[in-house]
């Protein structure tokens, strides 16, 4: 990620967050733990471990350190993991072992490992990596000032790696620079248990943040200049706030009762989409975008109940058609899982039958791959990866197809699109309300702002376009 220069603006909002933090009895930020080192987070994974490590460069800047752009500039490198798909354990290791002449070269460097692999994986992988530091896990990020102060005052090894299953949620979103569009988290963890999914495990059990403090969040970042912001969590609708407010009720307090022009929101799971979201949707399209991202992993109802998924497909399908008579202007996208357990050429076809008959623009497909502790992994009808890997080749080419036709739609559209950056070319680059990235020829100034643009070629995963005076 690359490091910013704070203004004197966002360093009096970054004390303001410090202070209020710190008034909790997490740790004393006025400690000068990182005395001006240069620290580097690498970051691979989902949204969740994006904005994850926005807190941690936040945390540590507050304690004196320097984001720097390269691992080379750091004396203190963090792997933020991923544990999602196979072999992450094989990547961070991998990673880690390319530092050997970092450490070789300055002794005091120090090299630790969090997210979802942390918490995973915890003490083993300092004892198969010597290199390794420190480890901590997804619940214990607020405690990474102390924990590498520790590193660097004890020189010892530190495992991190505890829930507070019983604490309430009550952090403060903490962005360097949030610039046009970001995240604001509202829920963490996730109480599905699906069989393939290894998330309850390495995020905890669900926890929603009070709707009030997502409001304020929300308000101190459009008063830094935020235009856009998604709502954040493993899965968003089931949102439940302090005092009774549901998902549908926070979404719409976002759209009334803040400054922001636009609201995103990600992931949802389909048993907990309900009527009431979607009419919310449909009566503030002023600020919520119709772009809804559901996955529905498996076309095939008896994969589904495998994978415990709460819905059949004739369920999802229902649902959807629900969707598109409240949001017409609807625009999906979905996860799909290839090859799970039991997966027969018949129930595959059930998948590419769904993908057609739902006309998703964007899907986000992957193999499946056995995750420790899931309950799929001691699954017995293991599907070959040589089959995988053909069904996956199968579906990508089917949604293309799909796709092309879908897009067409937008030729000579007009859409409006919140500018996000501006290349040294001059050409800008910006998102629809239907999630399109959307590059067209502008200048500096249109930045943060919403335009007009005429579509003049579109793509599957892009937009070009003209913007209309």
């Amino acid at each position: 990620m690359e490091s910013v220069n704070l203004q004197s603006s966002l360093q009096t909002d970054v004390q303001t967050q410090a202070e209020m933090t710190q008034s909790s009895g997490r740790h004393d930020r006025n400690q000068d733990i990182g005395l001006g080192r240069g620290v580097y987070v690498s970051t691979y994974g989902c949204q969740m471990n994006v904005n994850d490590t926005e807190r941690m460069y936040s945390l540590l800047e507050m304690a004196n350190f320097t984001p720097v752009k390269t691992p080379e500039e750091a004396e203190l490198i963090i792997i933020n993991a991923c544990s999602i798909r196979e072999k992450p354990v094989h990547k961070v290791y991998s990673e880690v072992g390319r530092y050997r002449k970092l450490r070789e070269k300055n002794p005091g460097l120090k090299i630790g490992v969090g997210g979802c692999v942390g918490q995973q994986e915890k003490e083993n992988l300092i004892k198969n990596q010597p290199l390794i530091d420190f480890v901590f896990g997804t619940d214990n990020i607020d405690s990474l000032p102390n924990l590498v102060s520790q590193v660097f005052t004890d020189k010892a090894k530190v495992i991190q790696t505890k829930f507070e299953h019983r604490a309430p949620y009550h952090v403060e979103t903490l962005v360097r620079n949030p610039g046009v569009s970001t995240f604001v988290n509202i829920a963490k963890g996730c109480d599905n248990f699906c069989t393939f999914c290894i998330v309850p495990y390495t995020r905890g059990r669900e926890k929603s943040r009070p709707m009030s403090h997502v409001l304020m969040d929300v308000r101190n970042l459009v008063n830094r200049g935020v235009k856009e912001v998604s709502l954040l969590g493993q899965n968003v609708n089931s949102y439940h706030s302090e005092d009774g407010a549901d998902f549908a009720d926070l979404l719409k307090k976002v759209a009334t009762d803040t400054g922001v022009e636009r609201i995103r929101y990600t992931t949802s799971h389909p048993k907990d989409f309900n009527e009431k979201l979607m009419h919310v949707m449909a009566d503030h399209q002023d600020k919520i975008c119709e772009y809804v991202h559901l996955p529905f992993q498996s076309g095939n109802t008896e994969i589904l109940k495998r994978m415990n998924r709460g819905y059949s497909r004739e369920e999802y399908i229902a649902k959807i058609n629900q969707m598109k008579k409240i949001i017409p202007n609807l625009v999906l996208s979905t996860d799909i899982i290839v090859g799970f357990p039991g997966e027969t050429e018949e129930a595959f076809q059930d998948t590419m039958s769904l993908v057609e008959e739902i006309g998703f623009e964007t899907i986000y497909a992957f193999m499946y791959s056995p995750r420790p502790f899931t309950k799929a992994a001691q699954f017995t009808d293991q599907i070959e990866e040589k089959v995988k890997n053909e069904r996956l080749n199968r579906l990508f080419d089917h949604q293309d197809k799909i796709a092309f036709e879908i897009v067409k739609r937008y030729q000579d559209q007009t859409l409006n699109v919140l500018v996000e950056s501006i290349n040294e070319q001059g050409k800008a680059q910006g998102r629809s309300t239907q999630n399109k990235l959307v590059y067209f020829m502008g200048t500096a100034d249109l930045i943060g702002k919403t335009v007009p643009v005429r579509i003049t070629q579109p793509f599957p995963s892009v937009l070009r376009g003209e913007l209309q005076q």
